[in-house]
């Protein structure tokens, strides 16, 4: 896409699988809503081409595909009228019988919890009650593909704690192939089967969602999906799977295929570093990284705080209010820090990168 003569996405192939949900996730402006216009066929790219069932979509096809989709948007733009009104909307538009739409309509009010708001003014909504008649209204029609552009970003945490596990266990039930648009890695984490990371218009991963969170491609994509702990390194040695870098003065193993002498990135996420009074034992054997250190900074945060510590190389550790209490943790404080072989993840310098490919530009749903 291309506004101003300024490329403002550059996917070269994206692919939505049949019945999964495929999120879209980076920074504002990265251009994610734009990617999702579209696919919705709401725009015509500046070049390349967008395919449904894997069939070029000529501008004469475009509404047909259209009803064939349906689309939430962050702000629930709901009509005037009663919830039951709005969320029958689209069915009466699409000319479908009044007993099949009565039926659909009791089905999805029912599935969503907004059963007892049926008679409500859509005027009368609190947030998460409007984006819930705005899913239903979506539901209901029964789409082929589920567009959902920030749909929880407007809504207070404990409306977005109630929704987003709802919306989960709906879209996974009925096998829903969903693009679901975000900012926030938790939302993607918890509904999300594969996970596009776009930054600066371009696909920078895409993987499987454990994978793109715990074995980043890049430092880029790394620090985004929320890894703090970057640090250069090189290989001492590599033995049965298991490779040991050299950090500084340090020696960090991790559970990686690597080569002596290579040059790489070691990644670690701050909850899966476990912090210990200075000499406190630590009873699974089987952790191979025991750096001691002094506590350099403690940051309220949430939902953790973030301790920093200087053990050779700064390491951030996510913990409980609780725990930075119990240890008494505040800047000069001798710890252990502790955290897996296999928590720990090698980036290469010349790592590929994924989605950028020297084919013609294509997205696919």
């Amino acid at each position: 896409m291309r506004y101003r003569d300024v490329d403002v996405l550059d996917v070269a192939e994206l692919d939505v699988r049949r019945g999964e949900v495929l999120a879209i996730i980076g920074p504002n402006g990265s251009g994610k809503s734009t990617l999702l216009r579209v696919l919705a066929l709401l725009e015509p790219p500046a070049a390349g081409e967008v395919r449904v069932d894997d069939r070029v979509v000529a501008p004469a096809r475009a509404l047909a595909e259209r009803r064939r989709m349906a689309t939430v948007f962050q702000q629930p733009s709901l009509a005037r009228g009663s919830v039951e009104d709005n969320v029958a909307l689209g069915l009466r538009f699409r000319g479908v019988a009044a007993h099949e739409i009565a039926a659909r309509v009791d089905r999805w009010l029912a599935r969503l919890r907004i059963d007892h708001l049926r008679d409500r003014s859509s005027r009368d909504l609190s947030g998460g009650e409007a984006q819930r008649v705005a899913l239903a209204r979506a539901l209901v029609l029964e789409p082929d593909v589920l567009l959902l552009d920030e749909p929880f970003a407007a809504l207070d945490a404990p409306a977005r704690a109630a929704l987003i596990p709802e919306v989960g266990e709906i879209l996974r039930a009925d096998g829903i192939t969903t693009v679901l648009v975000t900012h926030d890695r938790a939302e993607a984490q918890a509904l999300a089967d594969r996970v596009a990371v776009l930054l600066g218009g371009r696909i920078s991963q895409l993987d499987e969602t454990a994978r793109v969170f715990w074995a980043p491609a890049s430092e880029e994509v790394a620090r985004f999906v929320g890894v703090e702990t970057i640090v250069e390194g090189q290989v001492e040695s590599a033995q049965g799977g298991v490779a040991t870098v050299a950090v500084g003065t340090r020696r960090v193993e991790v559970v990686a295929e690597a080569s002596a002498g290579e040059h790489v990135r070691v990644a670690i996420r701050p909850e899966d570093v476990t912090l210990l009074g200075a000499g406190e034992p630590w009873p699974i054997t089987s952790v191979r990284n025991r750096l001691d250190g002094v506590v350099s900074t403690v940051v309220a945060s949430t939902p953790s705080v973030r301790v920093v510590v200087d053990c050779g190389f700064p390491l951030v550790a996510a913990l409980t209010t609780r725990s930075v209490r119990e240890l008494g943790l505040r800047p000069g404080v001798a710890v252990t820090a502790v955290f897996k072989a296999s928590a720990a993840h090698l980036i290469r310098y010349a790592a590929a990168r994924p989605g950028f490919l020297d084919t013609p530009q294509r997205a696919g749903l």
